[in-house]
């Protein structure tokens, strides 16, 4: 009888045969102890698996067959084995992929996080550039940079509705203002531990280098609306958590020569278009911009915060 077979060795009607066979077995088993414990009655005649009949192969004529069924090639046993390691070849390499780019957005978060905090203690302004077109229809944070030499398109450029590209094309962008003491240029969020560069303008350039201020929006500590955005998932991430602040909190505005403490009173989810939070306020307050949800940016987080009562 030749040696016995591994499971992998046996096809698909060797195994189902062998199943049924091992089925039969353990019900002529049952009967049998059912037989001897005088539950069950066998009239004279009736065929058993001891007649070898056929109906109820035992253990040995089991092994028989199996033995002599043909066994599958060795060709294909290895071309089985070889596509195995090829699948887990593969798996292996798509999870290198995916953290070695993790890891590289990971690092680049952190390099651009340590640069503007050390701009912020410094308390540098940056040169700055005049505010695109996309902030007269279209709420500031978007991360999907404008492709040289064309328009803009739906989708592109921030998630330009195509209904509004007409608007944008035309809008002519207001001049940055003189840089002076007055204009604010440090971002605290103690609630995040977040300690920022403010600079002026909110475009693509801009928000590369900390939190960009809407042109022309308020001054800190005075009547006005001090509008500020950030990214919240590359450039260092500043505003990834902006969805943790809640009423109370405190933000902190400082310019060159004072520090403003505003408290939050809002924090609200709108859609991009949504461009009436940065319109001038009758009250000092600040109003922070970000993409949300993370990583998906289909619409834009606000937290409006109102100057403290003690500097009011």
């Amino acid at each position: 009888m030749s040696a016995k077979r591994a499971p992998e060795e046996l096809s698909a009607g060797e195994l189902e045969r062998l199943l049924v066979a091992r089925r039969a077995a353990e019900r002529e088993q049952r009967r049998r102890r059912a037989q001897a414990e005088g539950r069950v009655v066998v009239p004279d005649g009736y065929p058993t698996p001891d007649a070898n009949d056929g109906h109820a192969p035992d253990e040995a004529r089991i092994a028989a067959a199996l033995a002599a069924a043909p066994r599958r090639p060795l060709w294909r046993r290895l071309a089985d084995r070889a596509l195995l390691l090829v699948e887990v070849a593969a798996v292996v390499a798509l999870l290198a992929i995916v953290l070695s780019l993790w890891a590289t957005n990971r690092q680049l978060n952190s390099e651009l996080a340590a640069a503007q905090a050390a701009q912020s203690q410094a308390l540098a302004l940056p040169t700055a550039t005049a505010t695109p077109a996309i902030g007269v229809v279209l709420l500031p944070g978007g991360h999907r940079p404008p492709v040289d030499g064309r328009p803009p398109e739906p989708g592109e450029a921030g998630g330009i509705p195509a209904h509004l590209l007409p608007v944008v094309n035309a809008y002519v962008p207001p001049p940055i203002p003189t840089p002076g003491p007055e204009q604010a240029r440090r971002l605290e969020i103690p609630a995040l531990s977040g300690d920022y560069p403010i600079v002026q303008g909110d475009d693509w350039e801009q928000l590369k280098k900390g939190i960009g201020q809407y042109v022309n929006s308020g001054q800190p500590g005075r009547t006005g609306n001090v509008v500020l955005s950030g990214h919240n998932d590359i450039y260092g991430e500043p505003f990834r958590y902006l969805d943790r602040l809640q009423v109370g909190d405190e933000i902190i505005v400082s310019s060159e020569r004072q520090s403003h403490t505003y408290v939050v009173s809002e924090v609200r989810v709108v859609e991009p278009t949504d461009v009436w939070v940065m319109a001038p306020t009758d009250d000092a307050r600040v109003t922070l911009i970000s993409c949300y949800p993370y990583r998906v940016n289909t619409r834009r987080i606000v937290v409006f915060a109102q100057l403290a009562a003690d500097e009011g």
